[in-house]
């Protein structure tokens, strides 16, 4: 989990992002408390560390982005998590979500294809005190199926369907968010497992770098 770890100077700002977010529909209160929790200025550049509780997307390097708060929030009630579970999450990124799923769910399993976002990000969840948090280098589109089955997966990047190795590591009864559509723009999507089937429902529109690999988009 993460420790309660807010330089005075963020306190207020970090308050205000959670009152935006109510503002907005928010409602799950454990979603609301890890966002009132988690560092978020932690995760982000120093170069745009003041816009750090803005309800915006921000650049983290790469070619990659630190995602909107309310995106954050939105799907995150989603995972309708209770504390239990084991989550698998594709695309570590700033770790910022990593981070939120740490306080949300038991066991969190993060996948990043990127070395050199893994190793700014290592350093910053150790910073942030996450203890229940495992993070492998590799092709997210093929899951980690060692430690499968999961009550929920996170994908997050876009991708043109849901790749079948995430199917098959999703529980019975899991759910799902990964934006589905073109390279460009995708509708954030909530798949739920019954009797081994995935019914999807759509949640948001979003726009997400491309989910790369086997199961994704070609490089």
């Amino acid at each position: 989990m993460v420790a309660s770890t807010v330089e005075p100077e963020f306190r207020g700002a970090r308050r205000r992002l959670v009152e935006a977010l109510q503002d907005k529909g928010i409602r799950d209160l454990a979603v609301l408390r890890a966002i009132d929790q988690v560092p978020r200025h932690l995760f982000v550049p120093p170069t745009v560390r003041h816009r750090a509780y803005e309800d915006s997307a921000l650049p983290i390097g790469s070619g990659q982005t630190i995602s909107q708060p309310y995106v954050h929030a939105r799907a995150l009630e989603q995972l309708m998590l209770t504390g239990k579970e084991k989550v698998l999450e594709i695309g570590t990124g700033s770790g910022y979500q990593t981070a939120l799923l740490s306080e949300l769910a038991a066991q969190v399993f993060s996948i990043e294809r990127f070395p050199a976002l893994l190793d700014k990000t290592r350093p910053i969840l150790q910073q942030a005190n996450v203890r229940n948090v495992s993070i492998l280098l590799g092709d997210g589109t093929l899951g980690w199926r060692e430690y499968g089955p999961y009550d929920g997966i996170v994908v997050s990047a876009g991708a043109p369907h849901v790749p079948p190795a995430l199917e098959e590591q999703l529980a019975e009864g899991g759910r799902m968010l990964i934006p589905i559509g073109g390279r460009d723009e995708q509708m954030l999507t909530l798949f739920v497992k019954r009797n081994g089937v995935l019914e999807g429902r759509d949640i948001v529109p979003v726009r997400f770098v491309p989910l790369i690999g086997a199961g994704g988009w070609p490089a």
